[in-house]
């Protein structure tokens, strides 16, 4: 018989007794859970604990009917693709991309699809990179050495994010189980570049609020886009810069639209909350807390153009992690100062800190459905950690990771406390016979940072082949979902005795194909568990008008410039099976 129990059969009595006392109540297939302020665990450098043991469940109201599997609405329905033609391409309804039945790990069995019950099933949101783009430590210059370093739809990342939040509040519920989606988890870079102003916004998008994209002249725009410099696309401008040599169009009144008010509904889910080195580190890259970086911040004198030689050496050491805490980057930085040209300073702009990063999302004023800190507590604090459990149903587990490295450099790795708490928190998942859902920032590949943590001198750091061991010694793992790479990308990670699991890797929301995904679990009563991943874009139509500069409007050109942008990647949708699939594991 399978070990596996659904959300109706799960029999930890213990458990169960508090749920039936607190009124909470395990239910059967399509029928979902949602979580309540309170009910993460908060990592502290000691095993965690709570009154019974673990974070608790809570029901929200069933449904009259479990709901039908559906398409629309996700990739497997339709992709954006682009039309016939060249130069700047413009997008239309391109066609779906199917869903690849993966049995890397173990056999799909015959028969499954009838006797399957879903356990939980949520969206994955990656990499929004919402964006201050005219904040003075932003380093566009760089931009001949790499795309990442400015990008021409950046300015339009706000409504961009507001309508993938209204493309999830729009889901009926999972496409394939039709269990309604429980919780959106973010998987780090929420922010650009660790600044107050793109907290605020992220915050906003995600709970709820009114929103304007703009930083320094309340008035006015005062960045890249409106330098007369061709480098940069200016799209109110009829100079005939780089980019519109390439096709891209002069758009008038682009700009003053781009800083207008953006409204956001919030999200009709809970969500929670998981850190990325952009988050944490000035230009996700360097070692947080020098008063220069800070000073620059809020300052009024902003970089636009680098000597190509400059820049390439700056950015050569910045791939190789040759410059972890900026001191070259800040002595080409005062070597610059006349080539400067003059911004309106802004307090706002200031970089946070991490308890900054934590007292805001626990600010009762962004909790939106909830739960108040979106898995970060006052324990939090407390620690000076930013990792967390939290319950996602009766019988499933997820865990939120810290990746970062505040050492500096945009690669990942753990600390030895986290890493001894992860293996804790997986031990007891394994007693109570749990599944566990592991997020973080950075992927298994990504994570080869091992600089040491100034603020825990001495303390080892460990890297992916380190965390992927540990996942792989416990029975309980049944993922690993992260981001960071801007890339679709599924990894079998095979070990025996049932300890395989799969690894989850998804596309940006900043860099085309912009998208988020749905992840659903389902026992198949076979000794198999499978995962079912659907990938969803934003609400914004596929076409564009250059003259509907509405709200919807930006969100759709935010997709078709980012398709467009000069030097950016064409492999970040991954193959056929990273996108839509079903990921079948052994679990007997």
């Amino acid at each position: 018989m399978s070990r596996i129990r659904s959300v109706a059969t799960a029999t930890a009595r213990d458990r169960r007794a508090f749920l039936a006392a607190t009124g909470a109540v395990s239910l059967s297939a399509g029928i979902g859970f949602a979580l309540r302020p309170g009910t993460s665990e908060a990592a502290t450098d000691t095993a965690a604990t709570t009154t019974h043991g673990r974070p608790v469940a809570v029901s929200r109201r069933a449904p009259a009917a479990p709901l039908a599997p559906y398409t629309r609405g996700t990739t497997l329905s339709t992709v954006a693709a682009p039309r016939p033609g060249s130069g700047f391409r413009r997008l239309g309804d391109g066609p779906a991309w199917p869903r690849v039945v993966r049995g890397d790990l173990a056999a799909p069995k015959a028969g499954r699809a009838g006797r399957r019950t879903a356990l939980a099933a949520f969206v994955q949101f990656t990499d929004l990179h919402l964006v201050d783009v005219q904040h003075p430590l932003r380093y566009e210059y760089l931009r001949a050495q790499t795309a990442s370093a400015w990008r021409p739809q950046e300015s339009l990342s706000v409504p961009g994010a507001v309508s993938l939040v209204e493309r999830v509040n729009a889901l009926r519920g999972a496409p394939v189980t039709g269990s309604p989606l429980h919780f959106v988890m973010t998987t780090g870079d929420n922010t650009d570049n660790n600044a107050k102003t793109e907290l605020d916004w992220f915050l906003k998008v995600m709970s709820g609020g009114r929103i304007t994209p703009n930083s320094g002249d309340p008035t006015r725009y005062e960045g890249v886009q409106d330098s007369d410099l061709k480098l940069y696309w200016q799209p109110d401008a009829a100079l005939r810069d780089a980019d519109k040599q390439l096709g891209f169009p002069r758009i008038q009144g682009f700009l003053a639209a781009a800083i207008r008010e953006v409204r956001s509904p919030g999200l009709n889910l809970p969500w929670y909350s998981t850190v990325g080195n952009h988050d944490s580190l000035p230009g996700g890259c360097y070692a947080p807390g020098d008063s220069f970086f800070a000073d620059f911040a809020v300052g009024g004198r902003k970089l636009m153009t680098l000597d190509e030689s400059l820049g390439t050496a700056i950015w050569k050491n910045v791939k190789k992690g040759g410059d972890p805490k900026g001191a070259d980057f800040k002595a080409m930085l005062k070597s610059q100062a006349r080539k400067m040209r003059s911004v309106t300073p802004d307090e706002g702009r200031a970089p946070f800190t991490p308890a900054e990063y934590l007292r805001a999302h626990l600010d009762p004023a962004h909790a939106g459905v909830g739960p108040v800190g979106h898995g970060y507590s006052q324990a939090n604090l407390a620690a000076k950690t930013q990792y967390y459990s939290f319950r996602i149903a009766d019988d499933v587990l997820g865990v939120s990771l810290d990746s970062t490295d505040p050492g500096g450099h945009y690669e990942g790795s753990l600390g030895t406390a986290q890493l001894r708490w992860l293996e804790r928190t997986l031990k007891a998942a394994d007693r109570n016979k749990e599944h566990v859902i592991v997020f973080s920032h950075h992927t298994s590949k990504s994570m080869r940072n091992l600089r040491e943590d100034p603020a825990h001198p001495g303390e080892r750091r460990h890297g992916g082949d380190e965390v992927l061991s540990v996942l792989g010694a416990h029975r309980s793992v049944l993922a690993w979902v992260n981001g960071h790479s801007h890339k679709n990308d599924i990894t079998p990670h095979s070990a025996p005795d049932g300890r395989s699991f799969w690894e989850v890797s998804t596309a940006s929301h900043v860099d085309f194909p912009q998208l988020a995904r749905v992840i659903e679990i389902a026992d198949n009563h076979d000794g198999t568990v499978s995962l079912f991943t659907t990938l969803i874009e934003s609400g914004a139509p596929h076409g564009t008008d250059f003259t509907d500069l509405s709200q919807t409007g930006l969100a759709a050109l935010y997709r078709e410039l980012s398709f467009n942008a000069p030097g950016a990647r064409t492999d970040l949708s991954g193959e056929p099976g990273d996108r839509n699939t079903e990921l079948v594991l052994k679990k007997g």
